[in-house]
């Protein structure tokens, strides 16, 4: 149903060695924005998916009266609100170096 879902994500907050995060970068804060980068793509991609899918569930009434709740509706909001946090999910892709970057300072100056 979603790729995020077999993440090993932390779900809630988690301390994070520095270190790991600034090596492949060998500075914290280009990590931290190539990090932000992704999570925000992630982010994106998320909120078009469950839109995607309540969309599904959508009735086109033209009442405002008449609001159903849809039990299955109900379940795909709560498998998305169980999804670990997008920034969670990229800070794990940057350890597990499943992020591309590229150094685009060092090619200019060549």
């Amino acid at each position: 149903m979603n790729k995020y879902r077999k993440t090993n994500a932390a779900n809630s907050t988690k301390t994070y060695n520095k270190h790991a995060i600034e090596d492949p970068t060998n500075n914290i804060y280009e990590a931290i924005s190539i990090i932000a980068k992704r999570s925000s793509q992630i982010n994106s991609e998320i909120k078009k998916e469950l839109h995607d899918k309540l969309d599904e569930f959508a009735t086109h009434n033209e009442s405002l009266e008449e609001i159903f709740e849809n039990k299955e509706q109900i379940e795909v909001s709560r498998f998305y609100e169980k999804l670990p946090k997008p920034y969670a999910i990229a800070v794990q892709e940057w350890l597990d170096n499943k992020i591309y970057f590229r150094d685009t300072k060092s090619e200019t100056e060549q």
